[in-house]
């Protein structure tokens, strides 16, 4: 089976007029304002799927700051996950430093979803007062043994619409104060995977972790593929397209230049997934 754990639907209604929203959502206006940045719906999802051969994707929608949206975000993930039970797990996504959180966390499980995210912080970056805002979601999803995927990128590099002003130093202490959760980190964690070779502490706290390759085409050379299994295991790595922003074929193109084993590449591209999924 292969799992894209890294996509992004859209309701017909923001696909059709993205504009009204760039004044109120500052976030979804760095991300969407060019013509060319692309939105797609559930039907667009598995149209893709069926041609790259993707047998089940996660999927998930904005962090609006207005509750209005994201709550109506979430319905329509939950009416993808009704109609293609099969095709798509759905995870509830908002802005953490609504008041809503709770009660939306709560609403979506019940309503079908399987996990939190992507769950991004594109003003303040990962500081003190967001991680501790993360709390009572991860208090949540550790009960119901729920992933969180939390977007994450390289602290240094070329800018690019959506890179935030994170710190490795401020993702380790997020993953370090909710090391029971089974966590996402989007990008490759922005390279965090690479201390895993220090030998006291943070092994131990990235027990729990796992990254996934979401842009790496645009990102990181193929041989990044190599280094994370060699630094933080095959069994940590994710398969992730961020659909529509790219398509599943060029992240097959590079595992293959990246000179993959058929076990290492069975266990990026679905056998990773399943049991965070609870599959």
């Amino acid at each position: 089976m292969i799992i894209d754990f890294h996509t992004h639907i859209f309701p017909k209604e923001i696909r059709n007029n993205r504009e009204k929203y760039f004044s109120s959502e500052p976030a979804f206006s760095i991300l969407y304002s060019r013509p060319k940045s692309p939105l797609a719906g559930a039907s667009d999802l598995i149209k893709t799927m069926d041609n790259q051969g993707i047998d089940l994707s996660v999927t998930f929608g904005f962090p609006w700051q207005n509750p209005y949206l994201f709550k109506k975000h979430n319905d329509y993930i939950m009416e993808a996950v009704l109609k293609y039970p099969d095709r798509i797990k759905g995870f509830c996504c908002f802005d953490l430093f609504s008041k809503d959180i709770v009660s939306e966390t709560t609403r979506c499980f019940n309503g079908g979803l399987s996990g939190i995210g992507e769950l991004a912080f594109y003003k303040s970056g990962l500081d003190d007062e967001a991680i501790k805002k993360l709390q009572p979601v991860m208090e949540i999803c550790e009960k119901k043994n729920s992933p969180v995927l939390i977007h994450t990128n390289e602290p240094i590099g070329h800018e690019y619409p959506g890179k935030t002003s994170n710190t490795l130093g401020q993702i380790y202490r997020l993953v370090k104060k909710y090391k029971k959760n089974k966590i996402i980190l989007a990008h490759w964690g922005g390279g965090l995977f690479f201390y895993n070779l220090l030998k006291k502490e943070v092994k131990q706290s990235l027990k729990n972790v796992f990254f996934d390759t979401a842009a790496s085409p645009f990102l990181y050379e193929p041989e990044i593929y190599k280094a994370g299994i060699q630094i933080a295991g095959q069994n940590k790595i994710l398969f992730g397209s961020d659909f529509p922003l790219l398509k599943p074929e060029r992240y097959f193109k590079e595992i293959d230049q990246a000179g993959l084993t058929k076990n290492e590449i069975d266990s990026i591209c679905g056998t990773n997934a399943t049991p965070i999924l609870n599959l």
